[in-house]
Formats: C-alpha cells, structure tokens, sequence
C-alpha cells in the first residue's frame, strides 16, 4: 500500500509540475523560434509542449521517487545489463512496424485511406524525430519504474495489468491538438481539463482504450521476457513511426468505427494487428531463448 500511495503522490505532483512548466517551456521554444534558431518551434501548439512537459517532469522525479522507495539501482526493478541492446531494439522495431505497415497498405488498397495530395518534409521528420526520442522517454517510466514497482509487490499478471490500465488511460487522456489564443500560467491546468472532452464519444473511447490497453501489456510482457528495456523501445518506436507517417502521407476517406477510429492504433482492426505483433514476438523471444541454450 505504501508503494500504491507514493507512485499516486508522484503522479499528482508530476501533473502539478508539468502544467507550471508547461508554459515556461512554450515561451523558450517561441524565444528561439523568433529569433531564429529553431524556427519549426513556432508551429508547434501548447498543448504539445504540455505533453512533452509531463514527460520530463516524470523523468526528472525518477530520482526522488526512487530514492523514496529505497530503490537502489535498476536490478532492483527486474532489470539486469542487455549484452544485445540494438538486436533488441531492431527485432523490436520490426515486429510492430511490418504487420501496421502492411494493414496501412490493405487501408489504400481497399480505399479506406488516398494519399494526400501534399505531404511536408518537415512534418514527416518531426514525425520520426518522435518515434526515436518517445519511446526513451516513456519505456523507463511505464515499463522501468512503474511496473518494475508494480512487480515488486505483486503476481506478473496483476502487475502488467495495472501498468497496462495506467499507460492506456494516460495516453488516451491526451489533450486534443489544438491552439490556446494565450498562453498564461494557467494554461497547463487548463490542457489537463480539456483531456476529458474525449468521453463525449463513447465508442472511441472504447475501441481507444482497448487498442492501447493490449499494446501496453505486449510492452510489459516484451520487457519481462527479455528483461531490458531495449526490445519495448523498439517497439513503441516502430508504432509511432508507422502510425505518425501513416497519419502523414494518407487521410482517411471512410468512417469505420468501431473497426478503424482515427488513427492506425484505434479500433477492432488495429487490434488484431497488435494481437500479430504479439505472436511474433513471442515466437521470437522463445527462439532467443533457445539459441541462448
């Protein structure tokens, strides 16, 4: 009980902290841009960096929750040195990118999606620059910290399963993209209100938290098996790539909920491709083992 309290302290102070910084981070990006820098910074809207600042916020806590906790060292958590990091990375890479790549291509063929008719270079970089830095942010928080704590008190399965259930609701919580007229000090808690007008569709609601609730537990399930981070990274890396440059390229031509929501990673269908990625690299993981012995 005492670790269930001290994670939710850490996430109510993340939340706090985030939404405080959150605006500081809007004005340092806009200061760069304007003088130009970095100028693409300009584009980016508030809500963004509201979720880019929860996720340093977290990152920055690690150390003081940890210390909290009486954890020492990663060990503690289930994690032990990966001889093979980028093998992991790699064979993780693929295992989701493949299958989600090849359902993008049957969404073309059946007309479900058209190509745009102008794709941004830069949109397309900023797309990627994502798939490599997210996952190094979120795998050691959801994957390291929070089920490596979840695993110390509790059976694997209950501990994936809360994990799973805190990465789904999370992640679909994101606050919608859109502009704030003007950014206050306010503006971070006002990002957190507007994360809950999702639940005005229920359906999407449903087939999102589902989606994300499997690709949460087959991320827990890769980092148990291997017990590093790296095979998760890779992962989480090849969803967003697919999904972000999938978002990109195509537009979505017909309404097909609750088999398709809006994205590559909402609905019935998305979900029976993770449910391939899974076997996969359960079959893979079984044949590391075997060559290990």
């Amino acid at each position: 009980m005492k670790d269930a309290a001290r994670l939710l302290a850490y996430a109510a102070a993340t939340l706090i902290l985030a939404a405080l910084f959150a605006p500081v981070l809007y004005w340092s990006a806009q200061w760069l841009a304007s003088r130009g820098l970095v100028p693409f910074l300009a584009d980016y809207e508030f809500d963004r960096y509201f979720r880019r600042s929860v996720l340093i916020v977290a990152l920055l806590l690690f150390w003081p929750l940890f210390r909290w906790l009486g954890i020492g060292n990663w060990r503690q958590l289930g994690l032990v040195a990966n001889p093979h990091p980028f093998r992991d990375a790699g064979a993780g890479f693929l295992i989701s990118a493949v299958p989600l790549i090849a359902f993008a291509i049957l969404l073309m063929v059946l007309e479900i999606y058209s190509f745009r008719r102008f794709i941004s270079a830069g949109d397309l970089a900023n797309r990627t620059l994502s798939a490599a830095v997210v996952p190094f942010l979120e795998e050691p928080i959801f994957r390291g910290m929070l089920l490596g704590i979840l695993l110390r008190r509790s059976a694997a399965p209950v501990a994936i399963f809360f994990s799973s259930a805190v990465f789904s609701i999370l992640h679909f919580l994101k606050t919608p993209e859109q502009s704030a007229d003007i950014v206050t000090w306010l503006s971070g808690f006002d990002s957190i209100a507007n994360s809950f007008s999702q639940f005005r569709e229920p359906i999407l609601v449903l087939a999102g938290f589902t989606t994300l609730f499997l690709l949460g537990w087959i991320l827990a399930d890769a980092r148990i098996r291997t017990r590093s981070l790296w095979a998760p990274i890779g992962l989480h890396a090849g969803w967003i790539f697919a999904s972000a440059i999938f978002s990109k390229v195509a537009r979505q031509e017909v309404e097909a909920l609750p088999w398709l929501g809006r994205n590559l990673l909402v609905g019935i269908a998305p979900l029976c491709v993770a449910l391939i990625s899974w076997v996969i690299l359960r079959a893979w993981t079984r044949h590391v083992e075997i060559t290990k012995g």
